[in-house]
């Protein structure tokens, strides 16, 4: 049984999010409630999280560039923080005194895809 959430036009949103978080570039970050504005849906930022644990790997995600809106990083210490941090800081990503990143700076603005 498929829970796949589709739009009104039956548009699979999954499949919206997962082209949106491949075009997110090296050295940017993308907001969870972003991504979801940017596949069809603002209010499906839970459906991000869904889509990222579920084909991160299989879709080959460049999913440590996904963070939330308070520019910080979701994932918990000892269970991911530490791998995504390490990778957005080797694209040249910033993180404060606080762990946030200045998402004036970092955060994707050029969405043109």
């Amino acid at each position: 049984m498929s829970i796949e959430k589709t739009d009104s036009k039956g548009r699979s949103l999954s499949k919206d999010i997962i082209q949106v978080i491949k075009h997110i570039p090296k050295g940017k970050v993308a907001t969870y409630g972003q991504i979801a504005g940017l596949a069809g849906n603002p209010n499906a930022s839970r459906v991000v999280v869904w889509t990222l644990n579920a084909s991160s790997k299989t879709e080959n995600l460049p999913w440590y560039r996904v963070i939330n809106s308070k520019g910080t990083i979701s994932l918990k210490r000892g269970a991911g923080y530490e791998e995504q941090r390490e990778l957005l800081e080797s694209e040249g990503v910033v993180f404060d005194e606080n762990d946030k990143i200045d998402l004036k700076k970092f955060q994707w603005r050029d969405i043109s895809f």
